[in-house]
């Protein structure tokens, strides 16, 4: 390279007028989606923009009936791909329909009196959903006539006004741009999650969802009973004030678990509010039974909704998520004094009158203090030999986000892998992005937890160094990423692990799954190929199914792989599988799920019943490899 070269590659790059732009609005949603909706992502994980596209059409009709205007919301999702809804509220200002969908900060709900307590507050909600949309379409119904419009991609193509017999309100149908979703699909399950959360804290608001009506007459306490995934010690106090609700027991499982909700919006990352009632419901109860209890011991078992309404709410984004409200309006009383008072009053009145309930709470701290002082020198060793094992990295291979002590930028994107062995943990480790994937490495197969106490997580070493490296000791807020991934073999010692590791989870941390932390890793079984000009057409299989789509697609001749275990794919290939396009199955748990049942059965004492069941679904993988070499020589007959 000359001289010549390196002055003109190290030259300024041209700047001059035609480098400064202007975007439209909808122009600059497109260019920065992640400003306003967050995440992208297929609708695989329910923090994906599709529902937040979904929350922010709702939270508009909700909006109507806290202003008493409609009763009732209609909801359809054609295919999990298209959507659109229907209330019965007042109808969008026709004369301002166009600015009110596509013009950011502008909204009816900068005006306090028309919207006081509302969640969208910031003009932009449904003009990204236009703006997001392949095709979006609102009609506003009142004072005898409808304004129907029409945009693609947030341009509009029609705008007709027509008379109107029928009830007022709005309707809105959108079609996620699959350019920006690539792949998107809504979950039924997300989607149902949503729906029921909005009911909970609007009792009397009929939700209409494919059909299915959806409605809530206990508010806090239907949550609660329909969460729950073990019985409640005592029955669940509810309790009611003006702009405040709780709900709240105690159950006989680890750990704390919390809901909580600001305007009716579900703020999953907690915030002010929720950090408020955590403090004041330990403390509460701490001086009703004036005992020196540790607030620890105090909400062990402790499963708990707290929803409030703010004037003005500040999220830490737009996709509202966390309050960070500290006042419950502009002029008010700081969030912490207002849930603070009513917790200390509401609450110590309640257990001066149910006395009973009082002595239940009583025997459950009492039991989680006997308990933590039994593992007191247990878990003071155990933590030094977590601090000197992260020292030196003995089991870990974390990720530059935390080993710089980044803060919040990604810590959505982070994830760890719990593999085993040295040959697995190398693959996925000489793979991964190592800005936001960490790794995890088990040495054999982890311990059956089922049936033991919290002891056996501090005299475990695995557990130990796990629950050190996860940081969720003390709960969920210190969680160090957003996803904890199994990533086992895909044979039977691969699938024993998976139920080993989601049984130490449901045992001590099941907030971590009901949250929506834990996943399953998906790698493929097959890899089928053929030589074509020298180079390889190789297509992965993660199924029977695709595999045969693959022999049929590839002909002729394909060479067929059976991927046994992690360490046989070079990290090469392996790069493909926890990319962008990583395929993971989330590891889900609800009521009627029936955990204690099926771990006893699973996961308990070796029983006549449970060796029948696997005599009777015995495969055995030699017929399988057998099955799959005399299929190849039927095909290369044909």
């Amino acid at each position: 390279m000359t001289e010549d070269t390196l002055l003109q590659d190290n030259s300024p790059v041209e700047y001059n007028d035609d480098n400064i732009r202007h975007l439209s609005d909808m122009e600059h949603v497109r260019t920065r989606p992640g400003m306003y909706i967050g995440r992208l992502g297929d609708g695989s994980h329910p923090e994906d923009g599709i529902y937040v596209l979904l929350k922010e059409v709702i939270d508009n009709s909700i909006d109507e009936f806290k202003m008493h205007a409609g009763k009732k919301i209609e909801i359809t999702i054609d295919d999990n791909l298209r959507v659109s809804v229907r209330d019965y509220g007042r109808g969008i200002p026709q004369g301002k329909l166009v600015e009110a969908v596509s013009v950011l900060n502008t909204g009816g709900k900068y005006d306090s009196k028309a919207f006081k307590k509302s969640v969208g507050l910031n003009g932009v909600g449904v003009k990204a959903v236009n703006a997001l949309s392949a095709h979006f379409v609102v009609e506003s119904y009142r004072e005898g006539k409808v304004r129907r419009l029409t945009f693609e991609k947030g341009v509009l193509l029609t705008d007709t006004t027509d008379d109107w017999m029928g009830e007022s309100g709005t309707f809105i149908a959108f079609e996620p741009d699959s350019t920006k979703f690539v792949g998107y699909k809504f979950k039924s399950e997300f989607v149902e999650i949503m729906l029921r959360n909005y009911t909970y804290l609007n009792t009397g608001l009929a939700i209409i969802y494919n059909g299915e009506r959806i409605l809530s007459r206990n508010g806090l306490v239907d949550l609660l009973t329909d969460r729950m995934t073990t019985e409640g010690l005592y029955p669940i106090v509810h309790l009611i004030g003006d702009d405040i609700e709780i709900a709240f027991t105690h159950t006989s499982q680890y750990g704390e678990e919390y809901y909580s909700f600001v305007n009716g919006q579900n703020t999953i990352q907690g915030g002010t509010h929720q950090s408020a009632f955590k403090e004041h419901i330990a403390r509460t109860i701490k001086e009703f039974f004036s005992k020196n209890f540790e607030y620890n011991d105090i909400r062990n078992g402790l499963v708990a909704a707290v929803a409030i309404n703010v004037e003005e709410p500040m999220f830490e984004s737009q996709t509202k998520i966390k309050l960070g409200s500290l006042y419950m309006s502009p002029d008010g009383v700081s969030v912490n004094k207002y849930v603070g008072d009513f917790i200390g009053t509401q609450v110590d009145n309640y257990l001066h009158k149910n006395t009973d309930i009082a002595n239940v709470i009583l025997q459950k701290i009492q039991e989680s203090e006997r308990e933590r002082k039994a593992l007191a020198g247990v878990t003071k060793l155990a933590r030094e030999r977590a601090k000197k094992a992260n020292l030196h990295n003995r089991k870990l291979r974390d990720c530059r986000f935390h080993l710089n002590d980044a803060k919040g930028e990604h810590q959505e994107e982070s994830c760890i892998f719990i593999t085993e062995g040295d040959s697995a943990s190398g693959s996925i480790t000489k793979s991964r992005d190592v800005n936001t994937q960490a790794v995890f490495s088990l040495r054999g197969k982890p311990l059956n937890s089922y049936g033991l106490t919290k002891k056996v997580v501090y005299e475990n070493e695995e557990f130990n160094l796990l629950q050190a490296a996860l940081n969720i000791e003390d709960g969920l807020e210190g969680l160090r990423y957003n996803k904890v991934i199994v990533a086992t073999d895909a044979d039977v010692d691969g699938m024993h692990i998976r139920l080993l590791m989601i049984t130490f989870f449901l045992q001590f941390f099941p907030d971590l799954i009901k949250k929506g932390h834990v996943y399953i890793l998906q790698t493929p079984l097959f890899r089928v190929r053929n030589r074509k000009k020298g180079e390889y057409n190789t297509v992965y299989c993660y199924s029977e199914e695709e595999r045969l789509a693959a022999i049929e697609q590839l002909q002729p001749n394909p060479e067929i792989t059976r991927f046994k275990g992690l360490g046989e794919i070079s990290p090469d290939e392996f790069r493909n599988f926890i990319g962008p396009d990583m395929r993971l199955e989330p590891v889900t748990l609800r009521k009627n799920d029936l955990v204690n049942e099926l771990l006893a059965f699973y996961m308990g004492k070796n029983t006549m019943e449970r060796q029948g069941f696997i005599i009777d679904n015995l495969v055995v993988e030699e017929d399988i490899e057998k099955d799959l070499q005399k299929e190849l020589k039927e095909r290369k007959a044909i």
